[in-house]
């Protein structure tokens, strides 16, 4: 397949970029569905969203939108087994509501529930759903794909990854075990993909330039939880009809 070449990268460097996955015509849709989604602001009521948790939840017209043809090729090339989904996030990253995210490993799950099960540490609660680090066995098989629905660069908040920090497993970030001078910008054209390992160290400057960056964050996973913990967004990726 022609998206094989892109598994040796993503483990190897903990990340990998694939342009081109969606057409100008995709991406104008995924837009145009999340334009028209039925999501406010609790209080003005007014649809200006930075941020949608459980994005499939709320809009779940996307996912045939998201999960084309090509993409799914590029799963299936990354491994045999059944990923699904796990998680689902959209990202708008404006000039005037930006924010700086420093360094870090992604090392929480969103669960069902809160279990008191061996080896699933570190429980946080935040904006209604559970969160929990499992063992690092599901940390190493997750696979992190990162939409750009628009150009993104250095000056509009494209991340920055530090290559390769994936392989030495969970760090405390204050043992700063890294350099910053080995850091790569992933630049990302619309439509292109982004293939990241979650335990890559990774971190977004503020957007300088006055354009938007948004993105659809998309995590899979092959594996169950230890019962009687489920993925709170488990899908499956269906075939489109």
């Amino acid at each position: 397949m022609r998206y094989t070449t892109y598994k040796t990268a993503l483990q190897e460097n903990g990340y990998a970029i694939v342009p081109e996955i969606y057409t100008d015509q995709e991406i104008s849709a995924i837009q145009k569905c999340i334009q028209n989604a039925d999501i406010a602001h609790p209080s003005t009521k007014i649809k200006t969203v930075f941020a949608i948790r459980q994005l499939l939840k709320e809009i779940p017209e996307l996912a045939p939108l998201l999960f084309t043809k090509n993409v799914k090729e590029l799963i299936h090339s990354l491994s045999d087994a059944n990923y699904f989904v796990t998680k689902a996030l959209y990202f708008d990253k404006p000039s005037d509501s930006n924010w700086f995210v420093g360094y870090h490993q992604d090392l929480s799950i969103t669960v069902d529930q809160k279990v008191d099960v061996e080896n699933y540490r570190h429980w946080t609660f935040k904006k209604g759903q559970y969160g929990v680090q499992p063992p690092v066995e599901i940390l190493n098989d997750t696979i992190t794909l990162r939409i750009h629905l628009d150009d993104t660069n250095k000056n509009n908040g494209a991340l920055k990854v530090l290559p390769k920090s994936h392989l030495n497993g969970i760090i405390s970030a204050n043992a700063n075990p890294y350099s910053i001078n080995k850091e790569h910008i992933c630049e990302v054209k619309k439509g292109g993909v982004m293939l990241m390992k979650p335990l890559t160290f990774h971190a977004s400057n503020r957007t300088t330039n006055g354009k938007q960056r948004r993105v659809i964050h998309i995590e899979l996973n092959k594996h169950p939880l230890k019962a009687p913990l489920q993925w709170l967004e488990k899908q499956q990726i269906r075939n489109n009809s």
